[in-house]
């Protein structure tokens, strides 16, 4: 019976915490700053590293080198 009711009461603690972490959530994306993870490169930066890859004198892992993304950002950019 104690076990029921300390469970009982963990249950609740659960809900509580999921109340207030979506009560949280929808202030903040009211305010707008509720965002996911930020780009790693920015606009001009993801321009920049298209146009020299559209030079040809630059390869995947060397555009990954000098912009320091992995070669999977630098696909997904293009």
């Amino acid at each position: 019976m104690l076990v029921t009711i300390l469970a009982t009461f963990a249950e609740f603690e659960v809900d509580l915490l999921r109340a207030r972490t979506k009560e949280g959530m929808a202030i903040a994306r009211a305010k707008g700053t509720l965002r996911g993870k930020w780009p790693k490169l920015s606009a001009k930066q993801q321009r920049e590293l298209v146009r020299m890859h559209g030079t040809g004198e630059y390869t995947i892992a060397d555009l990954a080198e000098v912009f320091t993304v992995s070669r999977t950002t630098v696909y997904r950019i293009m």
